[in-house]
């Protein structure tokens, strides 16, 4: 029990519930923590939301939901590579009609060549987009729209960590306005921009925020900028939702959605640390094992029609518990990825 106690006090990750659940489950983004220590949250207290105004234009077209049936119309950000590709290439599977976009036009161009090779079918495109930059983002959507008329599902999965694990102090000023433009104006720029174009569809559509590490509000030593972004992605999707709310908007839903740690580029070169590499081994999936699960999630909601917010998650607390407990009783996954010492 020392060692278990160890990794809790050195690694802390805090249980939430799902939404409308009493079902807790972990926010184990991309970095190691613990899942040891149980800290349970109830929100019931509602605030009275004020009115406003909306157009008519939108009005009209959030008066109802218009049933979706598949196949949908799905956009990625970040998806050249990493967890947002792996995305792409089962909503392809699926029968879906995908868009994706990185900065880089070239890895967008070969990406694409890539999916279309490996699904064989041709409802891909894809262009270069940074969600730094307004126009940007609003060139993506008239690329979508010119293509596929409109979006059903938009997932923000663009983010950055600057590939820099070191305490703060330490940080360049270059890193953290990658960190902080990225993850968090980046991620505004392109909720506010979805937004807009939904509330002019009939059918609506649905957002979904990819969570990561400091979600909960738990430290995110050596890379404390971005642990601060991504505890803004759940306080940002919390406040479209009210927003919407308040506009009586019912068919443009802002969700939340958690990978759990991916092994990516991003979270490998963190894998430095005799902690990190224990929990990497642990936990980690590979990308293509964690969109089999979120994807077939993902597309139930709007075939159910669900107009209700929600916060899907791929590493649950207690899926995570029992593969930390296999290891230390078993020594299940050691050297998974990563040689341990």
């Amino acid at each position: 029990m020392a060692s278990l106690q160890l990794f809790s006090n050195s690694f802390p990750c805090n249980y939430l519930p799902t939404h409308n659940s009493t079902h807790y489950s972990c926010f184990a983004m991309k970095v190691p923590c613990s899942l040891l220590a149980f800290k349970f949250e109830f929100t019931s207290r509602k605030q009275p939301i004020p009115s406003i105004k909306i157009t008519s234009s939108a009005l009209a077209s959030n008066s109802k939901m218009e049933p979706m049936a598949p196949p949908f119309n799905v956009l990625i950000t970040g998806s050249s590579k990493g967890i947002g590709y792996a995305l792409a290439r089962e909503f392809l599977k699926a029968g879906d009609n995908v868009i994706i976009c990185s900065r880089a036009a070239e890895r967008v161009q070969s990406a694409v060549e890539s999916l279309k090779l490996e699904s064989g079918k041709q409802h891909v495109w894809g262009t270069s987009c940074d969600v730094r930059k307004a126009d940007d983002v609003k060139n993506l959507v008239n690329f979508a729209q010119e293509n596929l008329k409109y979006v059903d599902i938009w997932i923000n999965n663009a983010g950055s960590n600057a590939y820099s694990y070191k305490p703060l102090a330490e940080a360049s000023d270059e890193d953290l306005m990658e960190v902080v433009s990225t993850n968090t104006l980046g991620l505004m720029i392109c909720c506010r921009e979805a937004i807009k174009m939904m509330l002019n569809q009939s059918r609506g559509g649905h957002i979904f925020n990819i969570d990561g590490a400091g979600s909960d509000g738990r430290p995110t030593p050596r890379f404390a900028a971005y642990g601060a972004t991504k505890r803004s992605v759940v306080h940002l999707t919390k406040s479209l939702q009210a927003e919407l709310q308040m506009q009586d908007v019912k068919n443009v839903i802002v969700h939340n959605l958690s990978p759990g740690m991916v092994t990516t580029d991003l979270l490998m070169s963190g894998a430095d640390t005799k902690q990190a590499k224990f929990f990497i081994n642990i936990l980690a999936e590979p990308a293509e094992v964690v969109a089999e699960y979120l994807v077939p999630n993902i597309r139930s909601i709007p075939m159910s029609g669900s107009t209700k917010p929600t916060y899907i998650r791929f590493l649950t607390g207690w899926k995570a518990y029992s593969q930390i407990f296999s290891r230390i009783a078993f020594g299940a996954r050691r050297n998974r990825y990563v040689l341990e010492d």
